[in-house]
């Protein structure tokens, strides 16, 4: 944890207001790095998981995704464990649905 995260208080509901961590790159890159190998993680696991590390109530689910994009642009870290290849987000992956299947294949 050597970057300083970026946390904004947002209002959740009428009264009530929430911490959201604004993960950096890096942050998204280390949490893909440490998901198991082979196996496809939830993306929302990824977020919940830098929530906590960092002690926010909830990770920027923008942000994540937009990180994961350029991550997977640059292969800088194993996006596939996170990105399931069946839904529609995949398509905006670097290979697609099939690379990340191949990519999880592979690591098995």
């Amino acid at each position: 944890m050597s970057e300083l995260p970026v946390v904004k208080t947002r209002r959740k509901g009428k009264t009530l207001t929430q911490s959201m961590l604004i993960p950096t790159e890096k942050m998204v890159a280390d949490e893909l790095r440490a998901a198991r190998p082979g196996h496809l993680s939830d993306l929302a696991e990824l977020r919940r998981k830098l929530a906590a590390k960092y002690g926010t109530d909830a990770c920027c689910p923008v942000t994540v995704r937009r990180h994961l994009v350029h991550i997977g642009q640059d292969g800088s870290a194993p996006f596939w464990r996170v990105v399931n290849p069946d839904r529609p987000f995949a398509r905006r992956m670097r290979g697609g649905s099939e690379h990340i299947r191949e990519k999880l294949a592979a690591e098995c």
